[in-house]
């Protein structure tokens, strides 16, 4: 059996940085995070908003997926998805959360842990309407996480789909809008040399909008 350290070994490199201290930080994580997405973007402007979605149902088994940050604000972090989906399912019976982004090119990584809740539906109306046409009928289209028999079925409900809306505005299904996680727990990693890399943790005081910050061990 071969290694995963033989198959990816001379492909890395040390992680080298100026590190994280606590005296330089702000002590709202919201300007922390939006400083790194901003220099995420300028070092690889693929996708840098990209992130982990973990999610479990009332029977605890947690599954997890990329998803895309849309926005976020003091309120929380906004993505948008079918209600229906496995990921929707799994929030209506437990709504706690966590969201993971991992920035390689800056060895940096933020995970977030907090409750889920709907974002209003004008927002979604707003954000559905800003969609390319394609994406909208897709959006129709697709009955996520259910049981495809063979992507024939998808492809024609697609073409249905546009011959009966040509020439008509694509409305947003009442089964797809938006999530925004509202962070309890906020934790930026800076890798550093020799694996003795910084964690700094963010955690709120009592539902408010101050936070305890604390180090961990690496």
């Amino acid at each position: 059996m071969k290694s995963v350290h033989e198959i990816i070994a001379g492909s890395g490199e040390e992680y080298i940085s100026g590190g994280l201290n606590e005296k330089d930080i702000p002590a709202d994580p919201l300007e922390l995070f939006e400083k790194w997405l901003e220099e995420a973007v300028e070092r690889n402007p693929e996708l840098p908003n990209a992130m982990h979605l973990s999610t479990a149902g009332a029977d605890g088994r947690p599954s997890g997926r990329i998803v895309l940050l849309k926005a976020f604000d003091k309120r929380g972090f906004v993505f948008y998805t079918n209600l229906d989906s496995r990921k929707g399912r799994e929030l209506k019976e437990n709504n706690h959360a966590a969201l993971t982004f991992f920035w390689d090119e800056l060895f940096r990584q933020v995970r977030l842990e907090g409750r889920v809740f709907e974002v209003p539906p004008e927002e979604s109306d707003s954000y559905f309407a800003s969609r390319p046409r394609e994406s909208k009928i897709s959006a129709l289209a697709s009955e996520q996480s259910r049981v495809l028999k063979n992507r024939k079925d998808l492809e024609d409900r697609v073409k249905e789909l546009e011959n009966s809306l040509k020439g008509k505005d694509v409305q947003r299904p009442a089964n797809w809008g938006g999530y925004y996680l509202s962070p309890s727990y906020m934790e930026f990693w800076q890798g550093r040399a020799h694996r003795l890399h910084d964690r700094i943790v963010y955690r709120r005081k009592d539902n408010s909008d101050r936070w305890d910050i604390m180090r961990l061990y690496p």
